[in-house]
């Protein structure tokens, strides 16, 4: 492909300002470059032109950086980052010979230095988040089934970019950098995760704020759920709330059309066991500070009462469960009368048996409207 014919230097009488004569060209080959065959004619001179043009504009992004009032004089600088951007994204869209001629340039440090200056300016113009935006799809596109370009945007992008972007207010940006990091992740970069836990736990928050965004979903599924020290060192930094999104994926993850694969199914049984013990050791905290006496009402508040009562059924691994349940309900209801009606409610509603209530040493006994919760012994012997 020949490279765009230079603009005239004057039109209709008027001298074009080179950074017009360079948004033009940009702009046309942006639009050349849509089409296979222009992608895999076109001559290296040019993507060293469009960098230079880039690190040119980048300078004024540089100074908004160190001098804020000049972020109102950026919009020529961020017209021309942005068509530069879109020209590379569009010159890498399945054309691997293009991915490693712009890789070999050093386009990819540039790009990632310049995304890591816009998240610093904190401003969101418009012309600010479309360049940001365009810069990411670029990295996506340049990573796109290339190894040896994969690598190179995680060096330069982890784990800065990931930690910058993944929590971005603007959504676009939080879709294009998962994308860039489902691209890049493979099993050795998961082990690195697990030293960055804050960019595994974004991904579960970008996953929850933007549910109809694929890129946060399949890095759980396809890489995050494939890890279980990984999961396992999540869970421990997870919020309740965060841990119930990963419940919710991976409930989705088995309840999918496409069963499981063979070597998946022993890796969702291990998480079924580590969620079930770490249930128990909760519940046994729970047990433990209410036959304490502390937090009666707070256990009350929070619903762990119906939790302690269903607790109590058989289980040979924990043949003990049963008599923490038994103190634990013994000191929630000792001198709390607004414990012990919720217990004779749920007893009225069907929700507690009335021999599990006796197996605790206590008895409902229903005075004109009301139930009373007491203690077995205090029942008069006949």
């Amino acid at each position: 492909m020949a490279a765009p014919r230079p603009l005239p230097v004057r039109l209709s009488g008027v001298i074009m300002p080179a950074s017009i004569q360079d948004l033009e060209a940009l702009r046309a080959l942006t639009a050349l470059f849509k089409e296979q065959r222009n992608r895999e004619t076109a001559p290296r001179t040019i993507f060293q032109r469009v960098l230079d043009i880039l690190k040119k504009s980048s300078q004024a992004v540089e100074l908004a950086c160190r001098d804020p009032s000049q972020v109102e004089q950026l919009a020529s600088s961020l017209q021309l980052i942005t068509e530069c951007f879109r020209c590379l994204r569009n010159a890498c869209i399945e054309c691997y010979v293009n991915q490693n001629s712009i890789r070999n340039l050093d386009t990819i440090g540039v790009a990632a230095d310049l995304i890591l200056l816009f998240r610093e300016l904190r401003v969101e113009q418009e012309s600010l988040l479309t360049a940001f935006r365009c810069g990411l799809q670029f990295l996506g596109n340049i990573a796109s089934r290339n190894e040896d370009s994969q690598s190179v945007v995680w060096l330069h992008a982890f784990p800065e970019l990931f930690l910058s972007c993944l929590n971005h207010p603007d959504k676009k940006i939080v879709a294009y950098s998962s994308m860039i990091l489902f691209t890049c992740l493979n099993s050795s970069r998961i082990k690195e995760l697990e030293e960055n836990l804050n960019i595994a736990i974004n991904v579960i928050e970008a996953h929850q704020k933007h549910p109809e965004s694929e890129w946060p979903f399949l890095i759980i599924t396809d890489h995050f759920l494939k890890s279980p020290e990984l999961v396992q060192a999540m869970y421990a930094k997870m919020s309740n709330q965060e841990r119930i999104t990963l419940l919710d994926v991976m409930i989705a993850k088995v309840m999918a059309e496409e069963p499981l694969a063979r070597d998946e199914v022993p890796v969702f049984l291990s998480y079924a066991q580590f969620f079930a013990s770490t249930f128990v050791d909760q519940c046994k905290i729970v047990l433990k500070l209410t036959s304490e006496h502390h937090g009666d009402d707070e256990v009350n508040e929070l619903d762990g009462i119906p939790l302690i009562l269903d607790s109590c059924g058989p289980d040979d691994r924990n043949p003990f469960l049963t008599q923490w349940v038994v103190y634990a309900i013994r000191n929630l209801t000792e001198d709390n009368s607004q414990n012990q009606d919720l217990i004779a409610k749920m007893e009225e509603q069907g929700l507690a048996d009335t021999s599990l209530l006796k197996k605790m040493g206590f008895e409902v006994e229903k005075r004109g409207d009301k139930l009373i919760l007491k203690s077995a012994s205090d029942t008069a012997q006949p």
